[in-house]
C-alpha cells in the first residue's frame, strides 16, 4: 500500500546530501523561483528573506543561523542571505 511517504533510506540519503535533483550553492544573490526541499548552511549565515510553500511563520527564521544548520520547511521558493553560504537541494 503506497502512502506517499519517503522510505527511511531515501530520507536518510537526502539528509546527508545525496539527491536525484540539483544542488545549488549560493551566497548573497537573491534566490527566486526555486524548489528547494532543504537548505544547508555550512558557515554562520544571515537570512534576510525567505518564502516557503506549505509553511507558516517562516519570518521567524529571518535571523542569523549557526554553521551546520539545515532547514527542512516545505518547499523553499525564495531565499536571500545578507552573509554566509547556502546549499539548496532540489528533488
Amino acid at each position: 500500500m503506497a502512502t506517499g511517504f519517503l522510505d527511511d533510506n531515501e530520507s536518510l540519503m537526502r539528509m546527508i546530501g545525496h539527491t536525484n535533483g540539483d544542488v545549488q550553492i549560493f551566497t548573497t544573490a537573491p534566490q527566486t523561483g526555486k524548489n528547494f526541499y532543504s537548505v544547508h548552511f555550512p558557515v554562520e549565515s544571515v537570512i534576510s528573506a525567505l518564502t516557503a510553500d506549505g509553511c507558516t511563520g517562516e519570518s521567524a527564521l529571518l535571523t542569523t543561523v549557526p554553521a551546520g544548520t539545515t532547514l527542512f520547511i516545505g518547499k523553499i521558493t525564495a531565499i536571500t542571505l545578507t552573509s554566509g553560504i547556502g546549499i539548496g537541494y532540489t528533488r
